[in-house]
């Protein structure tokens, strides 16, 4: 049977997160009803990864299959007809049966939108993570550095995760000034729930000078994540894609959180 993939942007703050719910309220729910519009039948999709209520994605990947004969404009301006407006398909790819969204992805990568400013903005309210305090980006990345390679996250990952492990490659953790903002990127080969929002809870922590940047590498080895701060806010999170065997055609990441305001 045909596959597809499928890229996706949305808004996370209108949906129950990512996978289905009984309520029907989550962006799968949404996409799933849309799909079946078009194919004319009940459609399956699996994600590169499962995003948490209030989390955005700038390039989700999913696919289906389907035996249902459309052009493939159907799979992105018939389904996005059928999508409500904080959902909507950007491509779609044919892809060999092989391909898989989720085991399929070689990396994901994610970018944390964080405004800085003595007063919240009503505008990035749910769009960037608001931090009123003077912060040493400098020292942020000094504790960034340690973050980097492949360690146990235990100290930053959720106590309802279900990873069987929870030794991950962080590959890049990059900290960007944009004006009044700091865009935080994070490339692994796979994430802990909820340890993007637990790093950058850490890193906060630092560049606020609550500790030094060593404490970081310290609560790292330690793996207790009762020594880690609260779980910052879900408001800047956006997935910006997974990266694929070139040989699928699949668009990998190349987004920009800040491109939502231009």
């Amino acid at each position: 049977m045909p596959r597809y993939a499928l890229t996706l942007a949305y808004d996370g703050s209108r949906f129950n997160g990512w996978q289905t719910q009984p309520s029907g309220a989550a962006a799968q729910d949404a996409l799933e009803r849309a799909l079946a519009a078009i194919a004319g039948h009940e459609v399956a999709t699996i994600c590169a990864g499962r995003t948490d209520a209030g989390v955005h994605a700038l390039r989700q990947v999913v696919h289906f299959d389907s035996g249902a004969r459309r052009p493939l404009s159907a799979w992105v301006r018939g389904v996005n007809a059928h999508l409500p407006e904080g959902l909507a398909v950007r491509a779609a790819t044919p892809v060999p049966g092989e391909f898989h969204a989720r085991y399929g992805a070689l990396r994901r990568r994610y970018r944390y939108l964080l405004h800085r400013s003595p007063v919240r903005h009503p505008l990035l309210a749910g769009r960037a993570g608001w931090c009123f305090r003077e912060l040493d980006v400098a020292r942020m990345r000094a504790a960034a550095a340690l973050l980097a390679g492949e360690h146990d996250f235990s100290a930053f990952r959720s106590s309802e995760c279900q990873a069987a492990s929870p030794v991950r490659r962080l590959e890049e953790l990059s900290l960007e000034e944009r004006g009044a903002f700091v865009v935080f990127t994070f490339t692994a080969n796979a994430f802990l729930h909820h340890m993007i929002r637990n790093l950058m809870g850490a890193l906060l922590a630092v560049g606020e000078g609550r500790h030094e940047p060593a404490w970081v590498g310290e609560v790292l080895a330690g793996r207790d994540r009762r020594r880690a701060p609260a779980t910052f806010a879900p408001d800047g999170l956006y997935l910006d894609g997974a990266q694929y065997d070139a040989r699928f055609g699949v668009p990998s990441w190349g987004g920009d959180p800040l491109d939502c305001f231009a």
